[in-house]
């Protein structure tokens, strides 16, 4: 797990092996199963993690009870609810793993630590947080200008592991209902 960790960081910045060994062993490796979560909405959200192998979705459920997909992590991504994370506040969000996986966690004392004690981490952590910015920020520039049908196919560009979702995780993340996106998918495959 860690050396996927270290070839992630390795992406953004370069640091020393001792660095890099340093910083990595502030993680904390955890396997979790399908079915379970990392946070429930109402706590407190104690980490940010990196992906090393699985799937996992985070999302809200609205006043009516539906369930609406920020976004899914898959290998080599990073994970946490940052409000909560950050400002140490109940969290609005559910992260729940969709496979078997397994995750790198840090808790805010060891990041802290880190900026600290490794002026590059921060960063490192400023480049992936400028990069999630603009990711949501083009996801809310597409909801509001693009058709569902053009929202599909970026959402299976952008997320190549889309067909080990099913038509329901799917439609929560594009705001539509699961049928609409069979139906989509059924054209696209009668293109083809």
């Amino acid at each position: 797990m860690i050396e996927a960790l270290k070839q992630n960081i390795a992406k953004h910045i370069s640091m020393s092996d001792k660095e890099m060994d340093d910083f990595c062993g502030l993680f904390k490796m955890k396997l979790v199963k399908k079915g379970d979560y990392l946070l429930r909405e109402g706590d407190v959200c104690s980490f940010e993690g990196f992906v090393s192998e699985g799937l996992f979705r985070v999302y809200h459920v609205d006043y009516n009870g539906f369930e609406q997909i920020l976004y899914f992590a898959t290998t080599d991504w990073w994970i946490t609810d940052i409000d909560s994370f950050t400002n140490c506040k109940p969290s609005d969000l559910y992260i729940e793993a969709l496979e078997d996986s397994k995750i790198c966690l840090i808790n805010s004392a060891d990041k802290d630590f880190a900026y600290e004690h490794y002026p590059k981490i921060e960063r490192l952590f400023r480049i992936m947080t400028q990069k999630t910015h603009v990711a949501l920020q083009r996801r809310m520039i597409d909801n509001l200008s693009k058709t569902a049908d053009e929202r599909y196919l970026d959402f299976i560009q952008k997320y190549p592991h889309h067909k080990r979702l099913s038509n329901k995780l799917v439609a929560g993340y594009l705001g539509i209902s699961h049928e609409f996106v069979s139906k989509i998918r059924k054209k696209l495959s009668q293109r083809k």
